[in-house]
């Protein structure tokens, strides 16, 4: 089943009233609340975040004819599926060839997927599609882990193979603004392209659900000969 996605509150009060954050020193991962960052969220309409914060990632020419915007969650189990068996070929029959600019937008259903996208853009532009790659491979490993500290330190796991240090984990992890400006990002991007659910692709403009690569590229051999 494509999971449906949370109202814009509820993706809000996931981080106002669980937001959860982690550091690490030489014993582990320790817990820390940050009810800071949960007050201030809730208080604040999307459109008083720092969107500037939050750049699309994307892969492919900007001025290809098709545009794709997929709204995908790091803990959605078709996404991970997506991104294992319809992007590759995609990037190597679409993207790379100057057909198509894709563009990922994440999703939040949980502090789970939360963590993973900011563990994700902590290595900035260059490492970002890598470190989803891994992190969506390995979605099983961390994202139904009942214990957060132990979810959270395989995603650290994950950064640290992309070539990231704890501390720069650390500090992304511990972003209150960043999360903020993330959270209210996709609160306005979802509502303007009409998504509740993933993965969602928005083709040139128009909305269609989850896709198997044969329909995908069936629907993108149609527009590009018109």
């Amino acid at each position: 089943m494509v999971k449906k996605l949370i109202p814009a509150l509820a993706a809000l009060a996931v981080v106002a009233a669980g937001a959860w954050w982690f550091t690490s020193g030489t014993g582990g991962p320790s817990q820390t609340s940050i009810n800071a960052l949960g007050a201030q969220t809730a208080a604040s309409p999307a459109a008083d975040v720092d969107a500037s914060l939050v750049p699309d990632m994307a892969l492919g020419d900007p001025d290809a004819p098709i545009t794709i915007i997929e709204y995908a969650s790091f803990t959605c189990p078709h996404c991970a599926t997506f991104h294992a068996q319809v992007l590759p070929q995609l990037k190597a029959n679409y993207i790379e060839t100057g057909k198509v600019h894709f563009i990922h937008r994440e999703v939040y259903f949980d502090r789970y997927g939360l963590w993973a996208a900011m563990v994700a853009r902590c290595g900035g532009e260059m490492r970002y599609f890598g470190l989803a790659d891994r992190i969506y491979s390995t979605q099983s490993d961390w994202a139904r882990h009942q214990d957060p500290a132990v979810a959270v330190e395989q995603l650290r796991r994950l950064g640290r193979a992309a070539g990231l240090n704890d501390d720069q984990l650390n500090a992304c992890l511990e972003n209150g603004e960043m999360a903020q400006a993330m959270v209210g990002v996709y609160q306005a991007n979802a509502e303007a392209d009409d998504v509740n659910s993933t993965p969602t692709l928005i083709v040139n403009g128009q909305k269609h659900g989850n896709m198997s690569y044969a329909d995908l590229s069936a629907l993108l051999d149609s527009l590009l000969a018109q």
